[in-house]
């Protein structure tokens, strides 16, 4: 699904997204995300092997806050997540997603199994406790909920997005239940959070928006190069799960989700 006009997609999306007026400050915000990003890439080897799970949720946190105001995102919190063991259930509308929820409620992520294989990136990641799911074998859906159960009943905090794919941020895509039962065997409460982009021009920002044919670097282009981005978390109250249908929790999340994602 392409976001542009026939017309305008003759133009090259780095010079719409931002103009070469942009490009020293592009310039400036990347060289300080790459240092960033490197230096958290030293620290998975260096410092986060010997953290207890508070210093890498403390240090999750710190990197996640730092990474945004780089970019030149500003992060605006409503709500409090609860200390413990939850399942964070929210939208999904960017890669910028997990960076802006591990600023407010770190957790471990469920991701596909290709992210371990990326460069710096997947090292970390992997460090941060994230859980993979091989998304051509069906059976392995199975082998991860069993995983998040576990990880669960242990006390940790877990993150998915049940949508299964970005949207544009204009309210929310359906919510798949499965990975909900996770919550419901662990017998532990759900979190739900929504998250809306903004700027300057747009109460419902399309430059932090990765969908459709848009590509990792165009997506990174829009994000740096833009002006007054603001990443909105509202943190919902809790919900319980005991004796909960996993369907009905999942429309019901996504109806709470959806009413709060509107600006």
């Amino acid at each position: 699904m392409s976001l542009v006009s026939p017309e305008s997609a003759l133009t090259p999306r780095f010079w719409r997204a931002g103009s070469l007026l942009a490009i020293p400050r592009v310039v400036w915000r990347l060289s300080r995300v790459i240092v960033h990003v490197l230096h958290g890439y030293l620290r998975s080897w260096r410092v986060w092997p010997r953290l207890d799970e508070r210093g890498r949720d403390a240090e999750c946190v710190r990197w996640s806050g730092q990474l945004l105001r780089m970019l030149g995102i500003e992060l605006v919190v409503q709500g409090q997540a609860r200390p413990g063991a939850k399942l964070v259930v929210s939208n999904h509308v960017s890669w910028l997603d997990i960076v802006a929820l591990n600023a407010v409620v770190p957790s471990r992520f469920v991701s596909k199994a290709e992210v371990a294989d990326w460069p710096v990136v997947g090292r970390m990641v992997t460090q941060a406790g994230t859980l993979y799911l091989a998304r051509e074998r069906r059976r392995d859906a199975m082998r991860v909920l069993g995983l998040m159960t576990k990880g669960l009943r242990e006390g940790h905090t877990l993150a998915v997005f049940p949508e299964g794919t970005t949207g544009t941020g204009h309210g929310v895509l359906h919510f798949h239940p499965n990975l909900l039962q996770s919550a419901i065997d662990a017998a532990v409460p759900v979190q739900p959070v929504a998250l809306r982009y903004a700027d300057t021009v747009h109460a419902v920002s399309p430059l932090a928006a990765y969908v459709g044919d848009t590509s990792l670097l165009q997506s990174l282009w829009s994000v740096v190069s833009a002006r007054g981005l603001v990443v909105h978390v509202h943190v919902l109250p809790l919900l319980a799960t005991a004796h909960a249908d996993r369907r009905a929790l999942a429309a019901r999340l996504q109806e709470q989700v959806g009413a709060a994602v509107a600006p």
